[in-house]
């Protein structure tokens, strides 16, 4: 056994603990995993990301189902939705190069990562849904099946904010709930994919089974962190890998730098948005006061 594989099947390990664990993340490891590890092409390596995160989603959504973090119905409604735009975005990218696939992967990382650290705006008071929208989840499931199918990605760093920032659900939930969806829309990207690349089935089955392995692991832990700090562990990594995957698509004289400025943008976005929010809360807390000036009461 060669030591690409090993580093390869170790990799894959974490591609499951990051599924099981923050319902997505699985293709950000597995791209970079199986071109820069295992040296696939990269269309090679997303039609087997695709396989492999796939077939983990779908184990790893066992032990939160019976844990009672999953919305079936919102799910499977965003999961048919995303395979529709799954399949059009794995046919699509075979007149896409390989480089401008890569690049616009790494882009959405950074601006997901972003929404991600930011969090939503305070919900409280207000009641969780039980369910979402159809309609909301269905044109976001057109969307998200859309990148999935193009870039190779199982949704997971989407699906998961449009989940959590979007709809309101629990980090817990939305978690449990992306694995549906990703496992849907990743089988179907495959398909797409399919009619014109060429998968290396024993490769991808010894990824597929140690990621599932990870997958169990990390759904295991899921209930027991606390949602605030999946979310922004979640983000973190996000930026880490997108500018990783950013960098290896530039020239190496200014990788780096292209690299370092699209990260410190992207803390800009998150101090920005983060004192805002700030600030507005501070607004509305002096709300009620200037209010009681007015009438000469306090309270």
């Amino acid at each position: 056994m060669s030591a690409a594989l090993v580093l390869t099947v170790a990799g894959a390990v974490l591609i499951g603990v990051s599924l099981g664990l923050l319902g997505g993340g699985g293709s950000i490891l597995a791209v970079p995993l199986l071109v820069y590890v295992a040296d696939l092409p990269p269309k090679e390596a997303i039609a087997t990301s695709l396989l492999v995160v796939g077939a983990t989603s779908a184990v790893g959504v066992l032990p939160h189902a019976r844990a009672h973090r999953v919305r079936w119905r919102t799910g499977l409604i965003f999961g048919l939705a995303g395979m529709t735009g799954a399949y059009a975005g794995g046919r699509l990218a075979e007149f896409i190069p390989a480089s401008v696939l890569l690049t616009a992967f790494a882009l959405m990382m950074l601006a997901t990562a972003a929404a991600m650290i930011r969090g939503r705006r305070s919900a409280e008071g207000r009641p969780t849904p039980h369910e979402l929208p159809v309609l909301r989840v269905v044109l976001d499931g057109v969307v998200v099946g859309l990148v999935t199918g193009l870039v190779g990605a199982g949704g997971g760093f989407l699906v998961v904010p449009a989940l959590a920032l979007l709809g309101g659900l629990p980090m817990p939930v939305a978690v449990g709930t992306s694995l549906v969806v990703i496992a849907m829309k990743s089988f179907a990207g495959l398909g797409g994919y399919l009619s014109s690349v060429q998968i290396n089935w024993g490769l991808a089955a010894a990824v597929t089974a140690a990621a599932i392995v990870g997958s169990l692991l990390g759904g295991r832990l899921a209930g027991r962190i606390p949602a605030d700090v999946l979310r922004t562990s979640f983000g973190w990594f996000v930026v880490v890998m997108g500018v990783f995957v950013l960098a290896q698509q530039l020239p190496p004289a200014w990788g780096l730098a292209v690299g370092a400025l699209a990260a410190a943008g992207t803390v800009s976005v998150v101090v920005w948005g983060r004192r805002r929010r700030g600030h507005s809360g501070q607004q509305r807390l002096g709300q009620p006061v200037r209010q009681h000036a007015r009438t000469g009461v306090e309270r």
